[in-house]
């Protein structure tokens, strides 16, 4: 809370207004049991003591968070009017920083109570809070990145062909869990054309001998993500093409990730992976950036993307996983969860980038 109080004063903020969601977590250690639409808000000043307000109802809970200790707790009740007891916490003209994940009811609640203040988004406002992570943040980072590539190697050994690929990502989800994650975010299982699309949710296709496969998923582990994705193939007679494509997005990969270096600029890891990609003919079918950032929540800053120009600090973690989609036809993508070191880049993800076949 002390250092983002002051990056709040350096960004020229009066403070900021955080509610429910993953920078409550991260600042406080306190999550309700329930978000709704009872108004909870901590109150960091730029210069003053952090105020968490909550309904009464919740109090208990919040007195037992990890950060209460360092918190001035102040509570309303229903039929009180919450942002009016916000209100003497705030500068009256001041500029806050807000979290992302506020509810629109609370903002307009808030600029109501607060006609000349105003707020910005922390995405914008403050985009590098979460992102350098310290020592026991990269030790949870890692060990959710061995986790899902114990997950990865499991998979490996299942059966593909004939089986639908919501039964594949079942298995992803169980192994997960199984390695230790408590929450299971995503299990993308792009089989054949549906590969060619990047976020394609497994459904009941069929998976079918000569399918290649994405596999893409991540989940919590003691509070910090994971998020790796492989591209596999079913059957040993894999198509030259498959081959060719997937060989160009495994150098796209390798190539960005030995740019990784404190200073070098976010966009440049972008340009790195692209320029690889395009040389080889196929830039028009790499249609996203090429990494984002994680930790508590498994997309944050920073974006690895053409016109980010924050340059690379040692803590930082985020995602290289350029691809190629062609439609109708099949996908690749490689990805590893990255962090900056003082001399270069650490992966958190270990297994095999080859072309895996599986049965």
């Amino acid at each position: 809370m002390t250092r983002a109080a002051q990056e709040a004063a350096r960004a020229g903020l009066a403070g900021l207004v955080i509610t429910p969601g993953p920078d409550l977590v991260h600042l406080t250690g306190y999550q309700p049991t329930a978000i709704t639409e009872r108004l909870t808000a901590l109150v960091l000043p730029a210069d003053g003591a952090p105020t968490l307000l909550v309904p009464k109802l919740e109090r208990p809970d919040a007195e037992h968070a990890i950060g209460a200790p360092a918190l001035q707790l102040a509570d309303w009740t229903d039929g009180m009017d919450p942002y009016l007891v916000l209100r003497p916490l705030l500068d009256s003209a001041g500029r806050y920083g807000i979290s992302d994940s506020a509810w629109a009811m609370h903002l307009l609640g808030l600029q109501e109570a607060l006609p000349g203040g105003s707020f910005s988004s922390l995405t914008r406002s403050l985009p590098m809070l979460r992102a350098v992570k310290g020592e026991d943040e990269l030790e949870r980072l890692a060990a959710a990145g061995a986790a899902a590539d114990a997950t990865y190697r499991a998979i490996l050994t299942v059966p593909f062909a004939g089986r639908r690929e919501c039964d594949i990502a079942a298995d992803l989800a169980a192994r997960l869990l199984e390695f230790g994650h408590s929450q299971v975010d995503f299990t993308v299982v792009g089989s054949g054309p549906n590969g060619a699309n990047p976020h394609h949710e497994a459904g009941d296709r069929v998976i079918r001998p000569g399918d290649t496969v994405v596999l893409d998923f991540g989940g919590l582990k003691d509070g910090y993500g994971s998020d790796t994705t492989r591209t596999v193939h079913v059957g040993a007679d894999v198509p030259d093409q498959v081959r060719e494509v997937h060989e160009v997005v495994r150098r796209a990969q390798q190539t960005a990730f030995e740019a990784v270096r404190p200073g070098v600029a976010c966009q440049e890891i972008d340009r790195v992976a692209r320029a690889v990609i395009t040389e080889a003919g196929y830039g028009e079918y790499f249609i996203h950036r090429t990494g984002h950032g994680i930790g508590i929540t498994t997309h944050e800053p920073p974006y690895m993307i053409e016109g980010e120009e924050q340059p690379l600090v040692p803590g930082m973690c985020f995602s290289i996983e350029p691809g190629i989609y062609l439609p109708g036809r099949f996908g690749v993508r490689i990805e590893d969860i990255v962090t900056v070191t003082e001399t270069g880049g650490r992966r958190f993800n270990d297994t095999s980038r080859e072309l895996a076949i599986v049965e």
